[in-house]
Formats: structure tokens, C-alpha cells, sequence
């Protein structure tokens, strides 16, 4: 217990620490939402790594889609390693930053804003994200339940309080780039921590080859009765896995919270140090996450009684003090780091993108808003908390059906719009409405109508990944029948790719020749 209580002490006094120091870089709404747009590599990559990987994975989705697809859920880790992270930056990374300096973008809806010369779009787009930001939100905190029960004995709502309590004063204080230095520390806590605890649970069952010896013996035949099933290559069910990569990896390309690390980036050669490292943290943390779940069948979980979230704690439960108080202080860090992230993208979006032009009147000097923005981080997080202790008590979902409904709706109004607005000019703004309604209002309609959807689309996963892909064919196909933008507005949109720079010869090569 004293091991336990010194880890998460010196972790709390180091975050709320790195907070307070940096206040003097965080006076204004640059400074304060995207750390005046000078974020070196490393903490951009970190950044990106901690928000995306969260409680949620670690507790809810390993644990889950470990019990039901065996060894080959590590697909989903290399999923989001190559996927959700490498693909993410050589694609968005670059065009990004350098689109939405151009336009003045702050947030997500300012894009859209400025893109298309549309106020709605930014209206609309600000309200998704304030109310589907709040489910993934409150399954962040449900993640640490079981775990600081096992471990302190206390009750999950002292959890919450005091996990909202420290993130708030931190990211309140210094912005994006107290979150963006604590997500850094907590990145490293997180790789350390994910090996050792995989070492641990691999050595009870004799290791890495007598873990997959006992595997392969499990056997379920309400599952599959092919032998040896959950130590295969691609488990019992390839098709619910492939969802379940398609909306873990590629759902990041369209959430808010993840594309506002690519505004922040210093420099072109920290794009491709970024590059590197975020893949590299996503194969170990993920693909070290998801490899561990899949070995959740041998040991003795009641799944019907107690649901997927108890077989990551299981799995610990006879673990040493030490690397215990590691878990508690991993599943932590990844639920603290995502946990800011979450709330200053929400906070920022709906005082700039919402309460600002709506209520403010556009206000000019955005010295003015910073206030509003950090009461807002505040109320965010009381919101979520609130829902979380409600969501916990009444027992109403899973961790991953509430990620699942999250991801899916955010990703499949934004994913197609975004990356089509970065790349191809006949974009248009009908476009971009029609799939914001096509992702919020399925994802909705999954929650409220499930029984009414084809069995395959029943689980929010499924039906998340659905609405994506859906995405990509709705913004082509509404944008050839609709109002385009005339060719002087969109010429002066991307004409920020075509502006002249000095470059060093090792980066670009010199078309005269010696």
C-alpha cells in the first residue's frame, strides 16, 4: 500500500507541477489551445499517442476484444500503430498544419469555417463535438474503477473526483502545453509500464510459448469449434475484428482532439520525427495492449456476471505490489493524458466555434475568451464525471459501447470532410452537412433503434466503422450535385501549398544539375 500510495503521489505532484510551470506560455488563446504553434516532435508525438490510447483501451477494449478474438486482437494495436498513426501523420500531418495556419484555424469548426466561408458549418460542427465528446469522456473514468478498487479499496466516485480534479488543474493552468509536456511523462510511464506488466502475466501460465500452449487448448462452442481457435492467426471472427481496426484506426483521422495535435507541430522536419516516434509508441502501447487481452481466457473471469471490464483487473489482480502500483499509474497516465486533451478540445471548440459568435459577438481581442475557455475546461469535466458515477452506478453500458458510440459518430461526420477538404477543391459545404448528419444521426438512431439495424450493425463498433466508410462515398457524391465554391475562393484556400520556400538541399533536391 505504501509502494502504492508514493507512486500516485509523486505522479500527481509531477503533473500538477509541469502545469503551473508552464502558465506563462498559456496567457493567450494561441498560446493556450495550440502552445503558440512551436511543439517539437517529441511532444507532439506523445501527445498524440497518449490521447489516442486511453483506460478505455487498456480496461475496455483489450480486455473485450482479447476475450473474443484471442492472440489476433494484437491486429487492432498494429492497426492503430500503422493505420492510426503512421498513415495519420504522412497524410493529414503536413497538409494540416500547413492549411490550417493558412486559413487561422484554431479548432476544427474554425476549419470548416474558413474552408468552405460558412458560419453554420462551424455552429454545427462545434455542437457534435461538445456532445460526443462527453460519452468517451465519461468512459475514460470507468476504466480506473475496478483497478483502484482492487488497489486502495475506495470508493470509484473518490476516483473520479480526484482524477477530474488534478486534470483540470493542470490543463486549467498552462493549456496545451502542460498537457502536451505531462503527456510526454505519461507516455513513458505508459511504454515502461505496458512491458513490464505484460512480462508479469506471461510468466504465470510459463511464459510466452506455455501462455499460447494454454490458449490454444481454450475452447468455446458457442464461439467457434475449430481447435485452438483463439491462438490462430486471424480468431474466431476476422470480419468483427477488421471493424473494429477500421474504427479504432482510421476513426482518428476524424476526432477533433487527435487532428489538433497536427496544428501545433514547430516545423516540416518535426512532421517526420513525429512520424516515427508516435508509430513506434502506438506498436509498443497498443500492440502491447491488445497482445496482452488476448490471453484474458485463462484465467477465471465470469464475463455473464461481472462483464468484459473485470478481465484486465483479473489478469493483474495476483501481480506484485510493485508492478501493480505500475498498472495503477499506467491505466492513470492514459487516462489523464486523453482525459485533457478531450476537455481542451471541447472547451476551446464550443467558447470559440459557439459561445464566442453566437452569444459574444465575435469578440475580437480572443485574450477575452481564455476565461471563458478555462470555465468551460471545468464545466467539461463536471459533466462527464457526473455521467461517469450515473453510467457506473446504474451499471448502463460497457467502456467500449461508449467509445464505440463516440468514435463512430465523431469520425463518421468528420473523417470524409476533413480529409476531402485537405486534399480535393470541388469539395462542398452540402457535402459536409449531409455526412455531419449521416454520422451523428446513425450513431444515434444504433443507440435509441438497435434492434431495428441488420445484426452485423447492431454493435456500435460495427456500425462506427459503417458510418465512416459511409462518409467517404457521401462527401463525392453530394459534392457532384451540389454548389461548389467559386475558383477564386478556392484557389486562395490552397494556394498555401503553393507558396515558395528556402529549403536545405539535404531535405529537397536541387533541379539544376552540377
Amino acid at each position: 500500500m505504501i509502494i502504492k500510495i508514493l507512486l500516485l503521489v509523486v505522479f500527481f505532484g509531477i503533473m500538477v507541477g509541469v502545469g503551473l510551470i508552464c502558465r506563462k506560455q498559456a496567457r493567450d488563446v494561441h498560446g493556450f489551445v495550440l502552445g503558440g504553434r512551436n511543439v517539437g516532435p517529441w511532444l507532439s508525438a506523445f501527445a498524440y499517442g497518449t490521447s489516442y490510447f486511453s483506460a478505455v483501451i487498456f480496461v475496455g477494449y483489450a480486455g473485450q476484444f482479447g476475450w473474443k478474438f484471442g492472440i489476433a486482437s494484437t491486429w487492432v494495436g498494429l492497426g492503430n500503430a500503422f493505420i492510426g498513426s503512421l498513415l495519420a501523420w504522412s497524410i493529414l500531418g503536413r497538409r494540416t498544419r500547413i492549411m490550417t495556419q493558412h486559413l487561422k484555424s484554431a479548432t476544427m469548426p474554425q476549419f470548416f469555417e474558413a474552408r468552405f466561408n460558412s458560419k453554420s458549418l462551424k455552429l454545427i460542427s462545434s455542437i457534435i463535438i461538445f456532445v460526443f465528446l462527453i460519452p468517451y469522456t465519461a468512459s475514460l473514468y470507468n476504466g480506473l474503477s475496478r483497478l483502484f478498487g482492487m488497489g486502495f479499496n475506495v470508493d470509484y466516485t473518490v476516483c473520479i473526483i480526484v482524477m477530474a480534479a488534478l486534470t483540470a488543474v493542470y490543463v486549467i493552468a498552462g493549456g496545451y502545453m502542460a498537457t502536451a509536456v505531462n503527456d510526454f511523462i505519461q507516455g513513458l510511464i505508459m511504454l515502461g509500464g505496458i512491458v513490464a506488466i505484460i512480462a508479469s502475466v506471461l510468466k504465470i501460465n510459463g511464459g510466452f510459448i506455455g501462455s499460447l500452449n494454454a490458449l490454444a487448448a481454450v475452447s468455446d462452442a458457442s464461439v467457434s469449434t475449430t481447435p485452438g481457435i483463439f491462438a490462430s492467426f486471424f480468431g474466431p471472427d476476422p470480419f468483427s475484428l477488421l471493424c473494429v481496426v477500421i474504427l479504432t484506426s482510421l476513426g482518428t483521422w476524424g476526432l477533433p482532439q487527435m487532428v489538433q495535435k497536427f496544428y501545433a507541430i514547430k516545423s516540416e522536419n518535426d512532421i517526420h520525427k513525429g512520424t516515427v516516434i508516435s508509430t513506434v509508441f502506438a506498436i509498443v502501447v497498443a500492440g502491447g495492449c491488445y497482445f496482452l487481452g488476448g490471453f484474458g481466457r485463462l484465467f477465471n473471469v465470469n464475463v455473464a456476471a461481472e462483464g468484459y471490464d473485470a478481465i484486465i483487473p483479473a489478469m493483474l489482480s495476483n501481480l506484485s505490489p510493485v508492478v501493480f502500483g505500475v498498472a495503477l499509474v499506467l491505466v492513470l497516465s492514459a487516462s489523464m493524458s486523453t482525459l485533457s486533451s478531450l476537455v481542451l478540445a471541447s472547451s476551446s471548440t464550443l467558447t470559440l466555434d459557439f459561445i464566442d459568435p453566437v452569444f459574444l459577438g465575435n469578440r475580437k481581442e480572443e485574450r477575452k475568451n481564455l476565461p471563458i475557455i478555462r470555465i468551460f475546461i471545468a464545466v467539461f469535466i463536471l459533466i462527464s464525471a457526473v455521467i461517469a458515477i450515473i453510467q457506473y452506478k446504474k451499471n448502463v453500458t460497457f467502456i467500449a459501447q461508449l467509445m464505440g458510440l463516440s468514435w463512430g459518430a465523431l469520425a463518421g461526420s468528420f473523417l470524409a470532410p476533413f480529409l476531402y477538404s485537405l486534399y480535393w477543391r470541388k469539395t462542398t459545404k452540402a457535402s459536409c452537412i449531409a455526412c455531419f448528419i449521416w454520422g451523428s444521426a446513425l450513431m444515434l438512431a444504433n443507440m435509441l433503434f438497435k434492434s431495428s439495424f441488420p445484426a452485423v450493425l447492431q454493435s456500435p463498433i460495427n456500425c462506427g466503422a459503417f458510418a465512416m466508410l459511409g462518409g467517404m462515398v457521401i462527401v463525392p457524391i453530394v459534392s457532384a450535385f451540389t454548389r461548389k465554391l467559386s475558383k477564386e475562393e478556392v484557389d486562395s484556400v490552397f494556394s498555401c501549398y503553393d507558396k515558395k520556400v528556402l529549403a536545405p538541399i539535404k531535405d529537397v533536391l536541387s533541379d539544376v544539375n552540377a
